[in-house]
């Protein structure tokens, strides 16, 4: 803001995005647009809940679930840390709320039933400014080594690629209106390590040609919901409640 240029990031942290939202005000004073989540997470997710929101007349309630396969990098499991030290939250009513009691719940990516632990991502902002749906939880499934034990700033960079082709990355929205209607959808992508630097690139591309907003904003009131599937090997499928 002091120097007039637009912010992205590629963060997941949830005080980032809050943060961001309450510089809100300044930077549209600035004419500087902040935009963090440009990577994996928001990308595909804000996209998905905006997608999955249209499905419904007034929706109400929101849950999404990321499924985290593979290796995960130092900075990732660095980050994590970051996230599980802001608490677990929800957005209720319209507000965030701590809930630190918040119990795992299963979601299904496409092959049944799995166990999803709650988790305070950046997308408890970001899905509230692109939906507005009052009240929304968010979850994750890690399988295999996604989750690093030991010391963290042992970890290499990230997965090679062959690990990043053997475990395409996938989340889940359910949202339900006020009549009771319930949508649900998946959205497949390449590995997160992947996607991140397509959809990184390709949104400082277009803020570059012109297609930015001042103020806080997320990729589905920026660019559209159908920005992560501009990004190639993305796809969002509705799935039969």
């Amino acid at each position: 803001m002091e120097v007039g240029v637009h912010y992205l990031d590629i963060t997941a942290e949830i005080n980032v995005y809050r943060l961001a939202d309450r510089l809100d005000q300044e930077a549209c004073d600035a004419g500087v647009m902040l935009l963090p989540g440009v990577g994996w997470d928001v990308v595909p997710t804000d996209c998905l809940a905006s997608y999955v929101a249209g499905q419904v007349e007034n929706p109400q309630t929101l849950r999404i679930a990321l499924q985290v396969a593979g290796s995960m990098s130092r900075g990732s499991a660095i980050s994590i840390g970051e996230i599980i030290g802001a608490g677990l939250m929800v957005r209720k009513s319209g507000e965030l709320v701590a809930t630190p009691d918040a119990k795992p719940e299963f979601f299904d990516f496409g092959e049944g039933p799995v166990i999803c632990a709650p988790l305070s991502f950046g997308d408890l902002v970001t899905v509230w400014h692109s939906t507005a749906i009052p009240n929304i939880s968010m979850f994750v499934h890690i399988t295999g080594d996604a989750f690093p034990q030991g010391d963290l700033t042992q970890l290499p960079d990230g997965p090679s690629r062959e690990q990043r082709e053997a475990h395409p990355a996938r989340a889940v929205a359910e949202v339900v209106g006020a009549d009771g209607a319930t949508a649900r959808a998946v959205i497949d992508t390449v590995n997160g390590y992947s996607f991140t630097p397509m959809s990184a690139i390709e949104a400082a591309r277009r803020v570059l040609a012109g297609d930015h907003r001042p103020g806080f904003q997320t990729p589905a009131n920026v660019f559209g919901r159908s920005f992560a599937e501009s990004i190639e090997g993305t796809r969002i499928s509705d799935v039969m409640v």
